[in-house]
């Protein structure tokens, strides 16, 4: 699984213009806008573009702004479109743009989707069977982020960074993300395992 993981991230960063336009097509995007009422201008950053170019930077091994708008530019040419200035600022205003819920629904549609494809033979001992996997990530240093996420006691006041611990819930089966979970620093993965259940899985 690991190979495979490092083959396909590869083939990401080797290719030209923007990989994600086939995993994830314009339609699915536009679906997901209309069913929860987005409306965004006719630009070239719109949402679609936008998040096929932040996709493939996040995975990229140079992640800096420049080279994700340079695999918009080599997208662009391919579409026989009007290249547009190498200047990053657009692309990262049109990046905070994007809607958070949009991010969520698509996220929580391709997780669904791999799950339709499972069979009982995949199963273990009958059983759809979720892993946890904790990690923390640091934030600006604002007051509502201190507030909501508080930096480590052992650290001075105004030294510090709020961080919050992040519980990634994967299926077993599919190897896919299904849920994410945010909490303060000192909260245990079982804790935030515990959260998902009555959040997702208790009716």
């Amino acid at each position: 699984m690991t190979n495979r993981v490092t083959i396909l991230k590869d083939k990401f960063n080797q290719s030209l213009g923007l990989p994600f336009k086939e995993l994830l097509p314009s339609s699915a995007i536009e679906q997901a806008l209309s069913e929860l009422k987005i409306k965004y201008k006719k630009r070239l950053f719109d949402p679609i573009v936008t998040l096929w170019a932040f996709l493939s930077q996040v995975l990229d091994t140079d992640k800096t702004c420049h080279n994700a708008v340079s695999k918009v530019i080599a997208y662009l040419v391919g579409e026989g479109v009007e290249i547009p200035s190498t200047d990053t600022s657009a692309y990262c205003q049109a990046r905070l743009r994007l809607p958070e819920n949009l991010l969520e629904k698509l996220f929580s549609q391709a997780a669904q989707r791999l799950s339709e494809t499972v069979t009982t033979e995949h199963l273990w001992c009958g059983r759809n069977v979720l892993v946890i996997d904790g990690s923390t990530v640091s934030m600006p240093d604002t007051v509502e982020n201190q507030k909501a996420y508080p930096q480590p006691k052992t650290q001075k006041a105004g030294c510090g960074f709020p961080i919050a611990k992040i519980g990634v819930i994967f299926s077993l089966v599919t190897g896919a993300a299904v849920a994410l979970v945010i909490d303060v620093l000192n909260t245990h993965d079982i804790k935030l395992a515990r959260v998902y259940s009555i959040s997702f899985l208790i009716p």
